[in-house]
């Protein structure tokens, strides 16, 4: 008879970013983190790019020397936090893999200086106030999850998570629980209803990825106004860190405009059972998938 699978306590950081100090932002982060791990939190998410503020809003050469190499300083820092907390931590970093070549990538530790995994975003935007191409290569690593102590994570970033194919593939490789470190936000000069309707999509669309692959899914999002580098316009990210079940239940929740911790515990035997009785990997009909891979049917 299987023995029942562990609950994992999980926790979340939701910050708000008010510059570029990057000695200061990663003091704030610790901060949160030695109080999730103190309340006995086994796993901890960082929102994406957490360093700085969010830079994308322009395009500007000189924005690539906040990047740094995968072993570098944040490397050293949130290494050795890992260690020290004997946790699984998630960091998300400005990748300097040589010069032109960067990424937006996710970093891995699991009670331990070393690192045990790495995720380069997939999918990199190109909109209005997130010039993500001019900065980041797409990742070229594929969907495959970082196995850990508590279980092989499917780590993903932001813009991944408005893809089905993404968590699903993910999940196909095995990963038990989904990570989405994220920076997503308004234009204020949207209506209150739009605004409404764009973080509703944001939230359903991850939710829906629990509900499809039967399992949990954990989102941390940043908080606050960020003016433009131009000093025209601006991004208020909305917060609305979250974690929702295997069934799409949504487990806990931030606020829009406030930077706090979540805490939640996972019960991966629960995860083990939805897949038993919501059995789609079975039924899935691959003999007719392979339209999915193109553009386009014309």
């Amino acid at each position: 008879m299987q023995s029942s699978k562990p609950k994992v306590r999980v926790g979340v950081v939701q910050q708000a970013i008010s510059g570029n100090d990057k000695y200061t932002n990663w003091q704030d982060s610790a901060s949160q983190i030695r109080q999730l791990a103190q309340d006995g939190c086994r796993c901890v998410l960082l929102q994406e790019l957490h360093s700085t503020l969010y830079f994308c809003q322009t395009e500007d050469v000189d924005v690539f020397d906040l990047a740094e190499p995968i072993e570098g300083e944040g490397h050293a820092f949130f290494g050795a936090l890992a260690a020290e907390l004997n946790i699984v931590l998630i960091t998300s970093m400005f990748e300097k893999r040589a010069a032109g070549l960067y990424h937006n990538t996710a970093v891995v530790y699991d009670c331990s200086a070393d690192i045990a995994g790495i995720y380069r975003k997939m999918h990199i935007p190109d909109d209005p106030g997130f010039y993500e191409k001019f900065y980041f290569t797409p990742g070229d690593l594929g969907f495959t999850p970082i196995d850990t102590s508590i279980g092989k994570l499917g780590v993903l970033v932001c813009w991944d998570q408005w893809y089905p194919e993404a968590a699903r593939l993910m999940a196909m490789a095995g990963a038990e629980i989904l990570f989405y470190p994220t920076a997503i936000g308004w234009d204020r000069n949207d209506t209150a209803a739009e605004q409404a309707r764009q973080r509703d999509a944001w939230q359903i669309i991850q939710r829906s990825h629990a509900v499809a692959n039967s399992v949990p899914v954990v989102v941390a999002n940043r908080t606050g106004f960020e003016l433009s580098p131009n000093g025209e316009e601006g991004i208020e990210f909305w917060g609305t860190s979250f974690v929702a079940g295997p069934q799409g239940e949504l487990l806990a929740q931030a606020s829009t405009d406030q930077p706090e911790n979540l805490i939640v515990d996972l019960d991966l035997q629960r995860t083990e059972d939805i897949k038993r009785i919501w059995p789609y990997f079975r039924d899935r009909r691959i003999d007719a998938y392979d339209d999915i891979t193109k553009r386009w049917r014309d």
